[in-house]
């Protein structure tokens, strides 16, 4: 349980950041059956460097208001793949190039995905 309500309500508020700042094809995977790793992972595109910087920080923001806080970050000058470790979630920010390389939706397609929709 989270600090402002369920844990659900919180991936749905960081997909939410995600839309808000223009992130694209926005995938919530649940991982906790098929991994150690975390128990959901949130995969999204960014046009660039600079916008998917942008979601990072909105993201860590809306879960910080959950009590949920950023663990780790993997985020290099100049790179092209952000991933925000918060223990039980787990978010990637790619650019276009980057997330067809790594391709984490194939890697990860045994898991179930969750949807939401973006509010309008």
């Amino acid at each position: 349980m989270t600090k402002k309500g369920d844990l659900t309500e919180a991936i749905q508020a960081a997909y939410k950041a995600i839309d808000d700042k223009f992130g694209q094809d926005i995938v919530v995977l649940k991982v906790g059956k098929i991994s150690i790793l975390a128990d959901y992972f949130i995969i999204a595109t960014g046009s660039g460097i600079t916008q998917i910087r942008a979601i990072a920080d909105e993201v860590e923001k809306k879960l910080h208001e959950f009590g949920i806080n950023l663990r780790h970050t993997e985020d290099y000058k100049g790179s092209k793949w952000i991933l925000l470790d918060f223990g039980t979630i787990i978010v990637h920010l790619f650019c276009p190039e980057e997330r067809e390389f790594y391709n984490l939706d194939a890697i990860w397609r045994d898991a179930e995905q969750v949807t939401f929709e973006a509010a309008k």
